[in-house]
């Protein structure tokens, strides 16, 4: 039996936000989503749920535990709330906006996961994004790791230091020494986990075994990128194709953005089932976890029978708030019940908040953080007064 006390508590990972963080996570929200317009992102909202089917088909499979189930009483079929909002807009993309030309998305809503993620300790973090569709070339790459680094400085991100992989290198390798589904299971385990004693252990089992003893090591400032392409020079040109696309990136970012630290770890499997090319994540010294990740899926769209390249990135509007400040806090003025309609509609055209006091209501301007207050002058003129 629920007792009263116990009526007002929330589930474990859902937080309430009250006034003061939700004026900044709207200020920031609005930042943002201007940002990624000057960019050319649309932005849209899908819905909070869908049919199962839908949400979890194709590469949203990955996403079946962490999405929460409930059953349509229209129709009895099954529904999910939304864990993860790129496969909406791979649908989008597909179906409701079937462009033959390069698109570009961007959104910011709330998702529900069953067990709290690594971008949060919230399970209903703010996911907010930008997606390109339609772009194989690793430009379309550039421009979303661009455009994630100016979104986090945006914020008042600072010190940020961006890892880069490609998952294409540990899948091409295991296409090519023909590992089984066994060997590379458990060579994906070892990498994720970065256990070299196991990996020295298990390389006797494993063709062109120096490949993989090579892959375990190579992480490592930009520098390491010279030192791949000497190891693998005799494996499959997609890896050498691979390791070109990180190196044009690097070059690239290094370009615009020479103050971000940048690191390359080709063992980092991050989204292997789910990403296709490059990923990347974004980590600041203040945060223990990443506060923005991203890559490319370029078969997210396949499952709607519109597969396309497709690069991204999302990060949660609730770790980034933690980094931002309203520069000018706006300011409030109270006035009194009997002040005429249009001198508050006058000022409030200018911006600013006015509190105005309701008839037999004893609430005083400090109580409602009112920097100023209107009074009546010898003139009978309403001004402006500092409290």
């Amino acid at each position: 039996m629920v007792t009263r006390a116990e009526t007002w508590l929330l589930p474990d990972g859902i937080q309430d936000v009250l006034p003061h963080d939700a004026a900044r996570l709207e200020a920031l929200r609005r930042r943002l989503l201007d940002l990624f317009a000057t960019w050319g992102y649309e932005l849209v909202f899908p819905p909070l749920v869908e049919y199962i089917e839908s949400l979890l088909t194709g590469s949203g499979h990955d996403l079946d535990l962490m999405t929460f189930k409930i059953t349509d009483q229209l129709t009895g079929r099954l529904m999910g709330v939304r864990a993860d909002i790129t496969p909406q807009v791979a649908r989008l993309d597909a179906h409701c906006l079937p462009r033959e030309h390069t698109a570009r998305y961007c959104y910011s809503s709330t998702v529900l996961n069953t067990l709290a993620q690594g971008l949060s300790t919230s399970r209903a973090p703010i996911q907010m994004g930008a997606e390109l569709y339609g772009y194989a070339g690793v430009e379309a790459d550039i421009e979303v790791m661009r455009l994630m680094l100016t979104t986090l400085e945006s914020a008042g991100v600072t010190q940020i230091h961006l890892d880069l992989g490609h998952v294409a290198v540990f899948r091409e390798l295991a296409q090519a020494a023909q590992l089984s589904p066994s060997l590379e299971a458990q060579l994906f385990d070892i990498y994720q986990r970065k256990s070299l004693p196991e990996l020295a252990d298990l390389l006797a089992q494993l063709p062109h075994a120096t490949w993989f003893a090579a892959l375990g090591q190579l992480s490592g400032d930009v520098s390491i990128l010279a030192t791949a392409q000497e190891l693998f020079s005799d494996a499959p040109q997609a890896v050498k194709d691979a390791l070109a696309q990180v190196q044009a990136v690097a070059e690239a970012l290094q370009s615009t953005h020479p103050h971000v630290a940048l690191s390359i770890d080709l063992s980092e499997l991050r989204g292997y089932h789910y990403h296709t090319g490059l990923v990347f994540a974004a980590y600041t010294p203040r945060s223990a976890a990443e506060i923005a990740k991203g890559g490319r899926y370029d078969h997210i769209g396949e499952a709607f029978g519109r597969a396309r390249p497709a690069t991204g990135f999302s990060a949660d509007l609730n770790a980034l708030v933690d980094f931002f400040s309203l520069a000018v806090m706006p300011t409030k003025i109270f006035a009194p019940a009997h002040v005429e309609p249009s001198v508050i509609a006058q000022l409030r055209a200018q911006n600013y908040i006015v509190i105005q006091a309701l008839a037999g209501d004893n609430s005083s301007a400090q109580q409602l953080a009112c920097q100023q207050q209107l009074l009546l002058n010898a003139q009978g003129v309403w001004q402006i007064h500092a409290l």
